[in-house]
Parts: structure tokens; sequence; C-alpha cells
């Protein structure tokens, strides 16, 4: 069967993740992703991995369906074989340090020289322009300035979120935008240049969280609970390990009425203490001692299961383990798994966008330099004995 993308070409030459996740994102919806690294790999390969004869599971997470092969950009032989490939590409997709790009005389006016149809896509901290345009950024920084750790925490003390917002989510805001050029040059005939900023991205995606400065002039205050609306909070639940919690969340009276009537107090839902939204934020700890009392009295599948049948909306806070374990992920192809030639069999999270006419098949993420022949040989016209020639110089 096709897939959404086939045919469209992409030079990844990111690391660590925000790159990463974006790239393998367009390999999922089947373009065909060439991971450029330099000869030693990328830094995240070994140097985060726990065995050092094997790649990390950093890298294997985030590259796979992809092919890799090694080229070293501050030789002049391998800056040509990469200004050859601009040539047959159709994305570029880069998230080095602010600047390398022209440094290497690779900048995008070099690039749409080479080729006037080529997408060339970049992630940067904070942007190509502004006071802190040369800044390095990862994803604790990107979530602090983009707002998250000022509403994450408790009341005193901020925290930063262990979800890859200011990554991965810059990643994905990445693949928007090189999808939105793809169909762009479609009309045009040309390329143009991709850009987001992780504080950028982290900002739309707390983009929620404004609406309290809107209303009361302040910052949004830090907590679990969602301001304005109660119930909506996270409880305990039997064997109460780290992770036997629920969260339940009631916006409406429906909700409430359903939600009490599971706990057995259906009178509830007409107290006057409770009749709407703002009365029952008002009451909020009341309610969530009410409920408490109920979910410590139960696991969070049992709570989830009896919630969720009533319709009141909840969720189990799942660890990692149990996603992993997770059948349902499984039955719905969200855990795939995968064959990896050193790491084994194993099950990993795969695309989370599904498209009827294009399935996705998760492959392994690639050894380092396993695509060389054929990339370079398909596309280049380079035979073995030249890439011979090319490792003993160092180029690739």
């Amino acid at each position: 069967m096709s897939k959404a993308l086939d045919g469209i070409r992409v030079l990844d030459l990111t690391t660590y993740e925000a790159g990463p996740s974006c790239t393998e994102m367009l390999g999922w919806l089947g373009a065909e992703v060439i991971k450029i690294e330099p000869p030693s790999g990328e830094t995240s390969r070994r140097e985060m991995s726990e065995r050092p004869d094997m790649d990390s599971w950093f890298f294997i997470l985030l590259n796979a369906n992809k092919k890799s092969v090694t080229l070293n950009l501050k030789s002049e032989r391998g800056r040509t074989m990469f200004e050859q490939l601009v040539a047959k590409t159709d994305v570029l997709v880069e998230n080095l340090a602010p600047g390398s790009m022209d440094r290497l005389g690779l900048g995008y006016e070099r690039l749409r020289e080479i080729n006037p149809r080529i997408i060339a896509a970049s992630v940067k901290g904070f942007g190509s322009t502004g006071p802190y345009a040369k800044f390095k950024s990862f994803e604790p920084i990107a979530q602090a300035m983009g707002g998250a750790i000022s509403v994450n925490g408790t009341a005193d003390e901020p925290m930063r979120i262990n979800a890859g917002l200011g990554d991965t989510g810059a990643g994905m805001h990445l693949a928007i935008g090189i999808l939105a050029a793809i169909v762009q040059r479609q009309a045009t005939g040309v390329g143009q240049r991709v850009e987001v900023a992780q504080q950028d991205a982290v900002m739309n995606l707390i983009r929620i969280r404004f609406r309290d400065t809107y209303m009361t002039g302040k910052a949004t205050p830090r907590g679990s609970s969602v301001t304005g609306t109660a119930p909506s909070n996270l409880y305990r639940c039997r064997p109460f390990g780290p992770n036997d919690y629920v969260f339940i969340t009631c916006n409406s009276a429906e909700m409430w009425r359903a939600l009490v009537g599971v706990l057995g107090q259906p009178e509830l839902a007409d107290d006057p203490r409770f009749k709407d939204r703002a009365s029952r934020g008002k009451h909020e700890k009341d309610i969530d001692a009410l409920i408490e009392a109920w979910t410590e009295k139960r696991t969070k599948q049992e709570v989830m299961e009896a919630l969720g049948t009533a319709g009141v909306p909840c969720g189990a806070v799942l660890d990692t383990a149990e996603l992993l374990a997770d059948e349902s992920l499984a039955e719905r192809g969200m855990m795939a798994p995968v064959e990896h030639p050193t790491r084994g069999r194993f099950i990993m999270p795969a695309n989370p966008v599904l498209l009827s006419e294009s399935p996705t098949e998760v492959t392994p993420a690639p050894l380092l330099g396993e695509h060389n022949d054929e990339v370079y040989s398909e596309l280049l016209g380079l035979t073995p004995e030249d890439l011979r020639a090319l490792k003993s110089q160092g180029a690739i």
C-alpha cells in the first residue's frame, strides 16, 4: 500500500529529540528519511547508552523509520557530496547550534541556490531573530522560557514537566509546517524556510493557561487542578503506590450528577453548594475530600471502570511500564513490536497519527552508516571502490 509521503525525500541533520521527533514522524508517514551523521555518529547514539557497544534507547526511540549515512560536513569532499544530495531532496531538517549551517557554508541562501524546491526546516531555542537568537536551548530551558514550568508544581515551587513539550512539541509543530510547505510548493513550484522556536511551541501548548491571566490580570497559579472547575484533580487509590491515582473532572451538571450517583450520594446533585460550576469551584476542597474518601477504597482501574461507564471523564495514572504492557494499546497498534539488530525484540510507542489509506509500519532505528552503500550508490552513483576511498579520506 502506498504511503502518504511516498516520493518525499528528507535529509535529516538533527540530533537529540526536537529534530529527530519531527523526522521520525515524517518517516512514519512514508517519507524517505536519510539521517546524516558524522563518522563518529550522533552524540546520543552511544554517549547516552548504558552499554558502550549498543545504541542508546534514547536514540532508538527517536530514529525509527530512517536510513543512516555517515558524512563529514567539515571536509571539502563531504560538503560537495552533501550539496549533491540537497539537489535531489525535498526537505532538509536541522536543529544544529545557532549559526552552524552558515558556518558550514550551507545556509538557506546556498541551499536554495542548489535546489529552489528545497524546504529548509529548523528548530531553534528562540528563533533566528531577537536577543536570544544565538542562545542554545534544551527541553528544560524551553519549558522555563515558554511558561510551562511556571504553571506546574506546587504553590511554593515550580517544577519541570517530564514530557517533551519543548522538544517533541517543537518537532511536531515543525512537521506541521513542513507538510504545509509541501502543499504550497505544489502550487508555487518553489520551497521555503520553515522555522519553529522551542519557546514558541511551549507557549502554544500551554495556550489555554493564559485565560487565567486575562480574567485576573495575574499570573496563572500552579497546581494539578483546573482553575474554576470542580472536581478536577488527582485522587488517591489503593494500594497507594506512587502512581495509584486517577484524574477526575466534571465540566457540566450532567457529569456531576453522574459522579455523585456512582458515589452513592445522588442527593448532592441538587445540593445548593454544588448547583453549578461556579458554586462547585468555591467548594473544591469539600468535593475533593468526598471523592477521595470513595477512591481510597478502590484501585485506579476499578475507579476508572465505574466512572467511565457512567459517563464521568476520568483517567488512571499509568506509568511507563504499565503503558508498555497495556493490551488495549497493543490492540490499537499504539505499541509496536520491533526487531532491532543489536537490542533484539522490544515494544515501542508507535505513530499516534492514524491514516486509513496509509498505515504506519514501524521499522527499527538504523545502525550507524547502515545505508551508506544504498544511498550513495543510488543517489550519487558511487561504487564500492569510491566508498572505500572516501572512508579512508575521512569523508564518510
